[in-house]
């Protein structure tokens, strides 16, 4: 009898809790299913699922949890109309946040679409302007340098024809004057010449001859500028200068030729000194006067401004020339547009942390509010949220969560 009373008191508290639970009882078989419903499908089906409807339907969860948990708090508020209009409210900014988050997912996407169409039309303007300068480039380096040359500044050619011949002649003479010098150290030294005499000589000679331009050089800037007292001294320097080129090199070319003049010449006449060095002497004032008109008075002033550091004396026309406008590269303009085109992306950094988050937050808000009204009455979070400051920080969340006290209003 004990038992049987135990046991229907039992069933009795049971219906009598399910009574209680039964708003809140359906829900987990609910969760059941929409979880049985994201995990049905696979692939893009699910992914699709996800963005599109994860968020919607967990804020409908916990809205749905939230309104049927406050059900058991109404006997025990005060305000129970207010409140039952903030749950209704609740809802109402819950189907808009839904909203906005569904069309914030299309802004986004927009807006991303129009950034990769602006990234692909700068690539490609930088690509086919690449491709344009490519084609254009021996054209417009042909067109430069011809216009360079035509205009007053550094004789480039005349000082490359300059350096081009000294190591010419300095070559001929090296190899004419190589079994002389090898029998002259044989005889000092009493050994055949060491491997690195060519050398040596060939750098010997080669200064040599840039420096009897520039002795010709010295000479002629002493005539312009009158400098009576240097003039007999470096004619003096030039005739030793001539002196020793035609003993030493040029005498040594001739000899080396002779067998062949006296081949031509036959018995006409005997070869001797003073013929030798009759032909060295002309040999060297022709040679150093073509060289000289030709390219030597325009490239050894370059090459004397070159080894002592110091600037060219430059004509008028250059010195107008210098003081004109630089030429606009034409990349200048490219590399603009793309600094523009970043400057605009760092400014809308802040747009685009609000597309990608907007979206979401509403969702998070709504459910956000929906547990504020449970636990303190209220919303917190006004929706719909414009920017990212509408939202405030966890201090000022914390903050407005001291309520002021304040008298009871009528029921």
């Amino acid at each position: 009898m004990l038992n049987s009373v135990i046991v229907a008191d039992a069933n009795l508290w049971q219906a009598v809790f399910r009574m209680l639970l039964a708003p809140i009882l359906w829900i987990p078989g609910m969760q059941r299913w929409l979880l049985e419903f994201f995990l049905s499908s696979s692939g893009w089906a699910t992914a699709w699922k996800v963005v599109l409807l994860l968020l919607p339907a967990l804020l409908f969860v916990a809205a749905i949890w939230c309104t049927l948990l406050s059900l058991y708090t109404i006997p025990f508020r005060s305000a129970r109309v207010k409140f039952a209009g903030l749950v209704v409210l609740g809802w109402w900014d819950g189907a808009r946040a839904a909203w906005f988050y569904w069309v914030g997912l299309f802004r986004l996407g927009v807006v991303a679409l129009g950034w990769c169409l602006t990234l692909a039309r700068l690539t490609l303007r930088l690509v086919m302007e690449a491709l344009r300068q490519l084609l254009i480039a021996p054209f417009a380096l042909t067109g430069r340098l011809s216009k360079r040359y035509f205009q007053p500044g550094v004789p480039w050619i005349a000082f490359a024809m300059l350096l081009f011949w000294s190591l010419l002649e300095a070559t001929i003479f090296t190899y004419t004057l190589f079994p002389t010098v090898s029998e002259v150290l044989a005889d000092l030294v009493g050994m055949d010449a060491p491997r690195f005499a060519g050398p040596v000589l060939y750098l010997f000679l080669l200064l040599l001859i840039l420096g009897s331009f520039a002795c010709i050089q010295a000479l002629l800037d002493t005539f312009k500028r009158r400098e009576f007292k240097l003039i007999i001294q470096m004619v003096l320097v030039e005739l030793f200068v001539m002196f020793f080129e035609v003993m030493f090199l040029y005498r040594e070319l001739v000899d080396a030729i002779t067998p062949w003049i006296a081949q031509q010449t036959g018995e006409r006449f005997r070869l001797g000194i003073g013929f030798t060095l009759s032909v060295a002497t002309f040999g060297w004032i022709g040679i150093r006067g073509m060289t000289w008109f030709l390219f030597g008075q325009y490239g050894t002033p370059s090459l004397l401004a070159f080894i002592s550091r110091q600037p060219m004396a430059q004509a008028e026309g250059a010195v107008s020339q210098a003081s004109g406008p630089e030429p606009v590269s034409c990349w200048r303009e490219l590399i603009q547009d793309f600094k523009n085109e970043t400057d605009w992306l760092h400014a809308k950094s802040q747009e685009i942390l609000e597309y990608l988050a907007l979206p979401f937050l509403h969702v998070l808000a709504a459910a956000l509010n929906f547990v504020m009204i449970l636990v303190a009455s209220r919303p917190f979070i006004s929706l719909p949220l414009k920017s990212l400051k509408d939202i405030m920080e966890t201090g000022a969340i914390a903050g407005s969560l001291w309520l002021q006290p304040k008298r009871a209003e009528g029921r």
